[in-house]
């Protein structure tokens, strides 16, 4: 789902195990990068592959992911960050990269200072971005600029 502003939004696996432990919920953050910078930075442009990193460093930890964000220069108190922490929905922000942050918010440090402002944390997966070959650039082309064509990105 995106709304006006062309920011994306989803729901991930759920919010409890059932087993009456607290569940750690997150909420990932992806750039929203144009299809243009898929030469230069096909990381940036792939937002599955982004929130892929996400939920593994989530699932490693134990935590589950409940909100997928892909945005581009959003304001630090944008509604569409705090409005699920304010609901309780949402423990901490995750986001595959210091660069993936930077693109994603207009200011990533103010970003954070916000965090620290609320008692939220924010955390970098960190984990290798994936090589990619010109076969894995097509697939990501395919899949960003056909959406409106049934592609479901497999």
């Amino acid at each position: 789902m995106e709304d006006a502003a062309g920011i994306g939004i989803g729901t991930g696996a759920g919010t409890g195990s059932g087993t009456g432990v607290a569940v750690v919920r997150v909420a990932a953050i992806a750039s929203l990068t144009p299809l243009e910078e898929l030469e230069a930075d096909p990381f940036l442009v792939d937002s599955r592959s982004q929130h892929a990193m996400c939920a593994r460093w989530a699932a490693e930890r134990g935590y589950v992911v409940t909100r997928e964000l892909v945005v581009r220069g959003l304001r630090a108190d944008h509604v569409v960050l705090w409005g699920d922490v304010e609901a309780g929905l949402v423990d901490l922000f995750v986001v595959p990269s210091r660069r993936v942050l930077e693109r994603a918010l207009r200011s990533a440090d103010e970003f954070t200072a916000e965090c620290a402002r609320r008692g939220v944390r924010v955390e970098t997966a960190g984990l290798a971005e994936p090589a990619y070959d010109s076969e894995m650039k097509a697939h990501v082309h395919r899949r960003l600029s056909m959406p409106t064509a049934g592609y479901d990105g497999r």
